[in-house]
């Protein structure tokens, strides 16, 4: 029905002139609130494991949405995550699918989240965004730099609301820990440290075993090279680099995120990178099980990564100024000096995009068409330091880097690095 005629079914006059809502039903709204439908955004999953459950979860508790419609290549995720949406809201209406092509083409949605492995990010990201969706997708953004290349120019074509699930951003103590270091607390920062979780040792190489009931592990590998099944398809597969980068790139879009962000750099890059990176000799596990990355920044700025067991502040990100530094991981900040935290940051000074929730702050721009706190130029420009780091490593070269046009002047080794062969018949579009 159009809005005329829905509203004037959906009131009536009472005595004394009041008018009133009809009572809606919770299967079409969601228990307890009251959101126009016409005002609602309509949302799926696609990824529906532990990540988008999570997802799941925090978009479940706010206002002004309605889940319709879950996606995995798993059956059991999609069933597990289809209790959750109907137990919700009191019926059995989610829809589920397989295929996240037919997902994107039957569903008629606003928005969409998005917790596939690594290695199908690119892929699932530009279609969502080919179709017209708001798009809340998991870091790291891509596998590659050509992937990320790809998502951010498919993005801006679209216009898309993009968030990306880098959520230290819409942290309280992130946030402060960046203005003290962009309003100078500290002096100039000419050095950067950012500690990640240490690497996963090899298990060896498990024995082939039967695909798993309900898991399509041909759709689950995807653009990756086909391989048999030995029990590594849900969260293991980051220690594998068909899939993931391990720690380094797993982690790369929080901390390094953060780090850039309190220097007022996240859309630029580095213009040299270098590193060293311990390696598993034999299973199946074959990321670094350690790692040591320097980059300098055309400003001067040197910044190092490395797995957090080789930093004297561990895991989180320090920032050294001339007068001091500052440290910040999710246990809170520390500073060279308890004084320069008790600064206050005054009315004229830079005050860094506020959002006090990820999951809100993506809807809110969903309605007010704004930039929200975590876009996805941001997310490339984060996860593309590891994404060097990792060639470094593999090349055992100091390479030199073109950030604005993203290209090695002095390797083309490296340059082919920057993507990764697809299977037949997967194309980055």
């Amino acid at each position: 029905m159009d809005r005329k005629e829905f509203l004037k079914k959906s009131i009536v006059t009472v005595a004394g002139g009041l008018i009133m809502p009809h009572i809606i039903p919770s299967s079409a709204l969601g228990r307890g609130v009251y959101t126009a439908p016409s005002d609602r955004i309509i949302m799926g999953g696609i990824g529906v494991g532990s990540m988008g459950q999570g997802d799941m979860r925090s978009f479940g508790q706010l206002k002004g949405i309605q889940y319709v419609s879950v996606c995995d290549v798993d059956a059991n995720h999609y069933n597990k995550a289809k209790g959750m949406v109907d137990n919700h809201y009191g019926n059995k209406d989610c829809t589920v699918y397989k295929d996240y092509t037919e997902f994107l083409e039957n569903e008629k949605l606003d928005a969409v989240h998005i917790a596939t492995p690594d290695h199908w990010h690119a892929l699932v990201y530009i279609a969502a965004i080919n179709k017209g969706l708001a798009v809340y997708g998991q870091k790291p953004l891509v596998r590659t730099i050509k992937e990320g290349r790809a998502v951010v120019n498919a993005a801006k074509n679209k216009k898309t609301v993009w968030q990306t699930g880098s959520q230290q951003r819409s942290g309280e103590k992130f946030r402060r820990a960046c203005e003290l270091v962009i309003n100078g607390r500290i002096g100039k920062v000419k050095y950067v440290e950012v500690g990640l979780p240490n690497g996963v040792k090899s298990i060896g190489t498990p024995p082939v075993q039967p695909v798993p009931e309900g898991l399509d592990w041909d759709m689950w590998l995807g653009p990756a090279q086909k391989v048999p099944y030995r029990g590594v398809s849900h969260w293991n597969w980051r220690w594998i680099m068909d899939y993931s980068g391990g720690q380094l790139t797993d982690w790369a879009g929080h901390h390094i995120d953060i780090a850039l962000w309190g220097l007022g750099m996240e859309r630029t890059g580095p213009v040299e990178i270098e590193g060293k990176g311990v390696f598993p000799l034999e299973g199946l596990y074959d990321v670094p099980v350690e790692y040591d990355i320097s980059c300098k920044y055309e400003n001067g700025l040197d910044m190092r990564i490395a797995n957090n067991r080789k930093l004297k502040y561990g895991q989180g990100v320090t920032w050294f100024g001339e007068h001091g530094w500052i440290h910040i991981n999710r246990g809170g900040i520390s500073a060279s000096d308890e004084k320069i935290l008790k600064e206050e940051i005054g009315d004229n000074e830079i005050k860094l995009y506020k959002s006090d929730n990820h999951h809100q702050n993506f809807l809110d721009c969903i309605s007010t068409k704004k930039e929200t706190v975590a876009p996805v130029d941001i997310a490339h420009n984060s996860i593309s330091v590891a994404l060097l780091g990792e060639i470094a490593m593999l090349t055992e070269k100091k390479l030199l880097w073109d950030p604005k046009n993203e290209v090695f002047l002095n390797d083309d080794m490296a340059n082919r690095l920057l993507e990764r062969p697809y299977r037949t018949p997967y194309k980055l579009k």
